[in-house]
């Protein structure tokens, strides 16, 4: 079996956390971690953490912005994924400027939309 796909969800709502994290665990191929706060989470970050990121745009301890340009120069490589219950399009076209590859939602048509896109990001 291939290595398995390592996901970072940051998001400041528990119930999208626990909801991706009960979503991905059901899938052999992947490994996820989820983190509530990101600072702690870009306090684990280095290059080659993860493979992907699913990264909510609007969160009180910091700015999902400012974690994607973070998440950028520790980890190049990692792709990240916005999440927004806001379709500010402004938002969505800074963090593609930043180097986001594309985002989604909240909340979700479906899960599987959201795992659709991130194997579009991954392939």
């Amino acid at each position: 079996m291939a290595d398995k796909i390592n996901i970072a969800v940051i998001d400041d709502e528990v119930q999208i956390l626990n909801m991706l994290e009960k979503f991905f665990k059901k899938n052999e191929n992947y490994k996820v971690t989820t983190y509530s706060n990101p600072v702690t989470a870009l306090g684990s970050l280095k290059a080659g953490t993860y493979d992907i990121v699913l990264l909510d745009i609007m969160m009180p301890q910091k700015d999902g912005i400012e974690v994607l340009k973070e998440i950028k120069e520790k980890a190049p490589e990692t792709k990240v994924l916005m999440m927004t219950a806001y379709s500010s399009l402004d938002r969505v076209l800074n963090s593609h400027k930043l180097g986001a590859e594309g985002y989604v939602l909240k909340p979700f048509e479906s899960l599987s939309t959201v795992e659709k896109k991130l194997k579009e990001l991954l392939a």
